[in-house]
């Protein structure tokens, strides 16, 4: 095993770039027919430098309501990961700390929810937004947005709750804080690095969300999947702007990822050892 392990470590390395290659693909193409005019993308020819151009960038950023989408989206996506990790957060702690009786079922119930369709719930939620007044409101989106992503969040907090040994709590406890206390003083920076996993995805579940965006919503809660699908016309094929709205989503995911790196890295490893 000793003898073929340089082997097989080079199998792997090659296996995983092969993985990363097909998934960073369809990105590179998007990115780099971003700078590249949709005549000369619909004409079929082959890539040259001398085809790069902002004309798709700045006919997208010219678009009415495209830059309010974005700041709406950003608005709506950090408030539904506020709110979806810390509720998540405190269903996490009371299903791991408390015993009684339905604690597992409360538990499986969660994520039942979570597969349930978008679809089958959007119309419910149509008709209720309307008759309560949210509908085409960001406070809206992020209600509906921290709806689906807590019993998302729950199962990724429930690991590191889990894992804090009980001594902790005792400890405060004795010392006279409160359960309240206990959760935001103790538990709250024990979990941190699962704080930052949940949150990293509840956003990216968020930003990304377009069936909810496209039916709750009209002219003054628009996110920038919703925006950026109605840059595809009937008619006239807009690949180029397509592409440059689809880069321009990228980067406030990318800069929110690559900001938590670190902390995620630490999550998604101290998940797994202690899961």
């Amino acid at each position: 095993m000793r003898r073929n392990r340089p082997a097989v470590n080079a199998l792997i390395a090659c296996a995983a770039f092969l993985v990363l290659a097909i998934e960073l693909f369809p990105i590179a193409i998007t990115v780099v027919n971003g700078f590249r005019r949709d005549v000369v993308i619909l004409s079929g020819k082959p890539f040259e430098l001398s085809q790069l151009s902002l004309r798709s960038y700045k006919l997208v950023l010219e678009r009415p309501g495209f830059q309010k989408s974005l700041v709406t989206s950003l608005v709506v996506g950090l408030g539904s990961t506020t709110a979806s990790v810390l509720i998540a957060a405190m269903g996490a702690y009371g299903i791991s700390r408390f015993r009684f009786k339905g604690r597992n079922i409360l538990a499986y119930s969660f994520l039942i929810f979570r597969m349930l369709p978008q679809i089958s719930l959007v119309v419910a939620l149509y008709l209720m937004y309307k008759f309560l007044g949210l509908r085409d409101s960001a406070g809206g989106l992020i209600i509906a947005y921290t709806s689906f992503n807590v019993p998302y969040v729950i199962w990724l907090l429930l690991p590191f709750f889990t894992s804090v040994d009980s001594s902790y709590e005792e400890a405060a406890m004795v010392d006279g804080c409160t359960r309240f206390q206990v959760f935001f003083k103790v538990f709250l920076p024990l979990v941190a690095p699962g704080l930052v996993v949940g949150a990293v995805f509840a956003f990216i579940n968020s930003w990304n969300e377009f069936l909810y965006a496209l039916i709750l919503t009209g002219i003054n809660a628009k996110t920038a999947p919703v925006a950026l699908n109605s840059l595809i016309g009937s008619d006239i094929l807009t690949w180029g702007q397509v592409c440059a709205g689809g880069t321009l989503m990228l980067v406030p995911v990318f800069i929110f990822t690559v900001a938590m790196q670190k902390f995620l890295i630490r999550g998604i490893s101290a998940g797994g050892v202690k899961g």
